[in-house]
């Protein structure tokens, strides 16, 4: 990495942050980094550190399946995990497919959403895209990391990427042969057990409709088809409103020092 040896501009976790390099762990293939201390996102009160990595452009699926199996997210060509030194709260999630089944609640909301079809895209970025995401961005996170984000913020986020990538444009059903207004998008990585949600968006007006839960129902079903065990969420952190959504969705399984392990629904529920 060029840059200077104790400071470095990067994008991590989907907000940009001076990273203070503190120390790096030369592997064959990978450096790892670790952030400076920075306000918690999700809890309030507390600091957030993440350790970082590059990912290489020619075994890029590889290690990102490894390390997204280790608990790690990607964020354009890094990959990072939370490393803070007082706080464990953030915990890997992934939701087992083979063993979902739909609720009713979640029957009821796959039935709201009839009137959407599913477009696979590549990973490239559109000004409709882009225009969809200010307004969710406007409407459901003002005051958060993203809220800033330009065009170019966004074609990094679509198109810097070193592993199997792309794009999934939900549409309403449209009566002719134009491709239907443009309700919700969902960035996604493929893997080898699975498919793991980067960032998903949506129309805030058609928030009654719970389109983000259509989304997460919608892939558990492409990774079902798939014949593929595993759909990743990214972090669920207890405690966090924000994050609260994730543990809904049941069975649902969490990374912990030994190993991956499927909640109970007490534990779900906070209980």
């Amino acid at each position: 990495m060029t840059a200077n040896p104790n400071t470095a501009r990067r994008t991590v976790g989907g907000s940009r942050t001076t990273a203070f390099v503190t120390q790096h762990i030369p592997t064959r293939q990978l450096r790892f980094f670790l952030t400076a201390p920075s306000p918690c996102p999700y809890l309030p009160g507390r600091e957030e550190r993440k350790v970082f990595a590059h990912l290489p452009m020619l075994e890029g699926p590889q290690v990102h399946d490894s390390l997204t199996q280790g608990g790690f997210r990607r964020s354009q060509n890094i990959a990072y995990r939370p490393a803070c030194e007082a706080c464990t709260a953030c915990v890997s999630a992934r939701l087992p497919v083979r063993d979902y089944r739909f609720s009713r609640s979640e029957r009821r909301v796959l039935a709201r959403n009839l009137g959407i079809a599913r477009h696979m895209v590549e990973a490239e970025a559109t000004r409709e895209q882009f225009d969809l995401l200010r307004r969710y961005l406007v409407s459901r996170h003002a005051g958060g990391g993203m809220a800033d984000m330009a065009w170019p913020d966004y074609v990094a986020m679509v198109e810097d990427t070193a592993v199997r990538t792309h794009m999934v444009e939900y549409r309403a059903l449209a009566h002719d042969r134009g491709p239907g207004q443009l309700l919700a998008c969902s960035l996604v990585d493929h893997l080898s057990d699975g498919l793991s949600l980067v960032y998903s968006f949506f129309d805030p007006d058609l928030a009654r409709s719970s389109p983000g839960s259509f989304m997460i129902l919608d892939h558990v079903a492409q990774v079902s088809e798939l014949g593929l065990p595993f759909l990743y969420l990214g972090y669920w952190v207890p405690g966090s409103e924000k994050m609260a959504y994730k543990a809904r969705f049941s069975p649902l399984e969490i990374l912990e020092p030994t190993g991956w392990r499927r909640l109970s629904d007490a534990e779900r529920k906070g209980q």
